[in-house]
């Protein structure tokens, strides 16, 4: 791919982002940047939702892993959709009764001051690194492919990433995000199936040959019953429901285009319908990481492996698009992981400033002038730190889904913790001691995992979210007044 045919790619699109944001934005009003005005078509936002809960760590680590794990993910996406009716049936009806926009003001509604803060405090360092990493990924992608060829340093890249994300999204926030990530979802679907049937194309295969070879395959196991393996089926299930429902139902960047829905059915149905989309779609993930490596192996291309596993995962599929499917396939590639990455960092920058204007700067009772004040200095700040964390883990190697995962245990584990003991308790806390519980369950959680993989070499993998969440409920029935 040439230079001029790169920027031409970036900047048709960006001018289609920029069209979308131009005729969402207009009739705004104080918390249009925040709740969309309340008028988001249902199936809209749920189809849109697909790019946010996938993003470009998705399109590249899910089909790399199945090198070492297998379709064990499968595991996790069954898990996920029972996670999803929880939310549908249990979380959203909650949010609704109390109109919320900031999803962590339940916490002060049925706690207190200090509980609200804590929760939403951790799940802005949650989110902060979650998003900073996928949007790592995603600007090593280009860099690697592009970028470099045109000597642009990578953190130049990272500005001009987060500068379109700020310029389409500043004025009407989560009412451009739901339609602008329809458009970067589609673009994303696409991908995969472009890439699918290339690689059909280049074996000679025909698509029943292809579902023989892929099912006869040794990468094609979904099942683990290892119990001391970290994707043992019952921990990557259980982590499947307990991590969906923390990283979506108690994520604000997920629910906050759910709740610019104006009616509580439609929106039960969003979450429902999407968790038929994001399955479907994990499931082609996987399908294409057995394709990806069967191509490896049938046109003799060195893999690295060290001790068995192969190294970099994330690399192969970058790798081959770029040098093997030909034009259409590198072209391809490139549109979805920009739309990728718009997809799921703009949707992130959007609830870290409403989740800070709202929870820590009383959004609602200030007056217009400071409103617009707030809004425009959150959402630049949110940009500074992002940019900070993505140059801080530039050099991180790995399988950058495992780490997304990983964090999330520790960090989502007490905010878990916190909503359960609300949802499913009558106690009232003594609440200066929350923040101290919620940071102790994460690092006994830590060090519990530690030990447990040292002594007896079994990992709780995923399941650390499960193990933070009831140390987290355990010290809250501790300290309950």
């Amino acid at each position: 791919m040439n230079t001029s045919l790169i920027l031409t790619i970036i900047l048709g699109y960006f001018g289609v982002l920029m069209l979308i944001s131009r005729i969402t934005s207009r009739q705004n009003h104080d918390n249009t940047f925040f709740d969309g005005d309340k008028k988001s078509p249902w199936f809209l936002v749920a189809f849109g939702m697909i790019g946010s809960g996938i993003s470009a760590v998705s399109l590249v680590s899910i089909p790399g892993n199945v090198g070492n794990e297998n379709l064990y993910y499968f595991q996790f996406v069954l898990g996920s959709i029972v996670g999803y009716i929880f939310i549908a049936l249990v979380l959203v009806p909650v949010y609704y009764k109390l109109k919320l926009v900031s999803i962590y003001t339940y916490l002060d509604r049925r706690f207190g001051p200090v509980s609200y803060k804590t929760g939403s405090l951790f799940f802005m360092v949650s989110q902060s690194f979650g998003a900073a990493l996928r949007l790592l990924l995603s600007i090593k992608i280009l860099q690697f492919a592009f970028f470099d060829k045109l000597q642009i340093p990578y953190y130049v890249t990272i500005a001009v990433v987060l500068i379109l994300i700020w310029l389409y999204t500043n004025k009407a926030g989560v009412k451009t995000i739901v339609w602008t990530d329809a458009l970067q979802s589609f673009s994303l679907i696409l991908v995969i199936f472009i890439s699918i049937f290339t690689i059909k194309n280049s074996l000679g295969l025909s698509l029943t040959e292809i579902s023989e070879t892929v099912v006869s395959h040794p990468y094609s196991k979904l099942f683990d019953w290892e119990i001391n393996s970290g994707s043992n089926f019952f921990k990557q299930f259980i982590s499947g429901l307990l991590i969906t429902i923390a990283l979506v139902g108690l994520d604000q960047s997920m629910m906050q285009k759910t709740l610019t829905i104006n009616k509580q059915t439609e929106a039960t149905k969003n979450v429902l319908t999407f968790s038929f989309f994001i399955g479907f779609a994990q499931s082609l993930f996987l399908i294409l990481g057995v394709l990806l490596y069967l191509f490896a192996e049938k046109n003799n291309i060195p893999l690295v492996k060290v001790n068995g596993e192969f190294l970099n995962t994330d690399g192969l599929y970058p790798k081959l698009t770029l040098n093997y499917f030909g034009q259409i396939g590198a072209i391809a590639f490139f549109i979805g992981v920009i739309s990728s990455t718009f997809a799921s960092i703009d949707s992130c920058i959007a609830a870290l400033t409403t989740s800070f204007s709202y929870d820590f700067l009383d959004f609602e009772k200030r007056t217009h002038a400071q409103k617009i004040r707030i809004k425009n200095g959150v959402l630049i700040g949110v940009n500074l730190v992002m940019f900070f964390i993505v140059m801080a883990f530039w050099s991180s190697k790995g399988a950058i889904i495992s780490i997304i995962f990983k964090i999330a245990g520790y960090t989502y584990g007490p905010l878990l913790g916190l909503f359960l003991t609300g949802l499913f308790s009558n106690i009232l806390l003594k609440e200066k001691w929350v923040p101290l519980v919620c940071v102790l369950a994460a690092l006994i959680t830590y060090l519990l995992n530690n030990y447990f993989i040292k002594a007896f070499e079994f990992d709780f993998g995923f399941m650390n979210i499960l193990v933070n969440a009831l140390l987290t409920v355990l010290f809250l029935v501790i300290i309950k007044k």
